[in-house]
This record gives C-alpha cells, sequence and structure tokens, in this order.
C-alpha cells in the first residue's frame, strides 16, 4: 500500500486505506481516562478493535460501557504498568481476544510535582516504574508478538518535559526522556522487522484534570501559556491525527521519530 501513493491512477479509496485503521487491533494502556480514553474512542470509530487497560478497575467498567455504547468492538484487561508480568498479560489477553496486535500504544503515565530536593524514594520509583519500565514491558511483549506476525506499531506518550527543563517535574521528566530514548533505540533494533517504534511528546493539554483546566488561574496555568506560542491548551481532539498518522501505512516509512504535538512550545 505504501508504494501505491506514488502511483497517479491510484483511487480515493486507496488513499484512504493508506490511512485507514479499520480493523487493526489497537491496544492502549493507560485508556480508563483521559487521553487514553480518547484516543481509544477515536481509533474505535474509525473502525479499529480496541484493549482498553489500566490498574482502576472502575473506571475500566465506565470506559468500557461508554465505548460500547458508541459500538466500538472493546476488550477490557487490567494491567498495572509496573508488574512484568501484568505487561505480559495484557499483550497475551489482546491476543487471545482479537488474535493478534497491531498497535502497542504506550500512554499509561502519573506525575507528582514536587522540588527535586524533596521527591521520596517511594514518588520516585512509581513515576518511573510507571512511565519507563512499564512502556518497556509492553513494548517488549507486543514485539514479540509483532515479529511473529510480521510487523506493528508501537508509538509511546512522551512529553515536552522529556526534551526540556520544566521545574518541578523532575522524576518525570527523567522517565519521559527515557522514553525518548527508547523510542530510538527500539526503533533501530527492530527497523529490519517490520516494526516501527515512534513517540508523540504532548505539551499541555487540557484535559479537566484538577488545576489545569484551560479557564484556571493558577500560577501552573499561568505558565503553561506563558511557555506556549499558541497561547492556549491542547484540545485531546488534537492529538488524534498523530497517532492515528503512526499507526496507519501512511507512516510506513517513520520510526524513531519524536512527534511534538505543543503548540509551539518546543521551538520557542
Amino acid at each position: 500500500m505504501a508504494e501505491t501513493i506514488l502511483n497517479p491512477g491510484v483511487g480515493a479509496e486507496g488513499y484512504r486505506q493508506l490511512f485507514g485503521v479499520d480493523e487493526k487491533v489497537v491496544c492502549i494502556s493507560g485508556s480508563s481516562r483521559g487521553l487514553g480514553k480518547s484516543l481509544a474512542m477515536c481509533f474505535g470509530k474509525l473502525g479499529a478493535k480496541i484493549v482498553l487497560s489500566s490498574h482502576n478497575t472502575e473506571e475500566l467498567a465506565e470506559a468500557e460501557a461508554e465505548l460500547a455504547r458508541l459500538g466500538i468492538n472493546v476488550a477490557v484487561i487490567r494491567a498495572d504498568m509496573r508488574s512484568h508480568d501484568d505487561c505480559g498479560a495484557l499483550i497475551s489477553g489482546t491476543v487471545d481476544r482479537f488474535g493478534r496486535i497491531d498497535v502497542m500504544i504506550c500512554n499509561a503515565g502519573i506525575d507528582i510535582i514536587r522540588p527535586a530536593q524533596c521527591y521520596e524514594e517511594a514518588e520516585w520509583d512509581q513515576i518511573v516504574d510507571t512511565n519507563l519500565r512499564g512502556y518497556y514491558y509492553c513494548a517488549k511483549f507486543a514485539a514479540k508478538v509483532m515479529l511473529d506476525q510480521g510487523g506493528g506499531s508501537i508509538i509511546m506518550t512522551s512529553s515536552v518535559a522529556g526534551s526540556l527543563g520544566i521545574p518541578g517535574l523532575a522524576a518525570y521528566a527523567a522517565s519521559k526522556g527515557g522514553v525518548n530514548q527508547l523510542t530510538r533505540t527500539l526503533a533501530v533494533e527492530w527497523a529490519d522487522k517490520g516494526i516501527r517504534v515512534n513517540a508523540v511528546a504532548p505539551g499541555f493539554i487540557n484535559n479537566f484534570m484538577d488545576g489545569v483546566h484551560r479557564n484556571s488561574d493558577s500560577p501552573y496555568q499561568r505558565r503553561a501559556m506563558a511557555l506556549t506560542p499558541m497561547q492556549r491548551r491542547g484540545d485531546l481532539a488534537e492529538y488524534f491525527g498523530p497517532y492515528v498518522f503512526l499507526a496507519s501505512s501512511a507512516a510506513s516509512f517513520v520510526t524513531g521519530e519524536i512527534i511534538y504535538v505543543d503548540g509551539g512550545y518546543a521551538a520557542s
């Protein structure tokens, strides 16, 4: 399909298929709420088969019901990203339900905002274990399946904090910097095996969580606006395009990339 884009005779349907994700099996960690749930809805409405995952069983049940009401083919697998075994069970459960895994979106993440000198050992470990080790575990288990089935796409949710200094985010930034390097390294290692590995790095998201709503006048919000050239947060729907692109055949020659979706933050 990737080659047909050079053929002037290809019809509109061919181009739609190039960018399509219909019938792809998409597993998303950290998808019971926020960006992960929104991505699940987007991929599901585009015809993908969705696996939701989180450690929070109550939120998962609510998200599953919400997607099912939209007519989306959805499965739910509880998994704690800090657990090697849970990550393995997430991938094996995906294959048990749908027979394969085409796209693994490593999205689960947590943050604790502290002055760098104030992190407790348990806090640091929780952030790094969830945001970095869990991504590696899911990528590893997904790759084992993808190697056997002839390829796939792994997409990691990074952050502008992975490459830029932001006060109060030492642990989170360290984990996301690790995600960036993990993305590049796995991409190079698996490039000739049909597995593409990329990351999307959001800036400030209008995710309606406490203290970060676009109408908030908190110091955190004022700082976000001051550092973002577009002078606003990104709405969740504005993140769909990069993820769908990276999951599709249109990105067949794209691997090892960190795509910033940040209103110009990283460029300023």
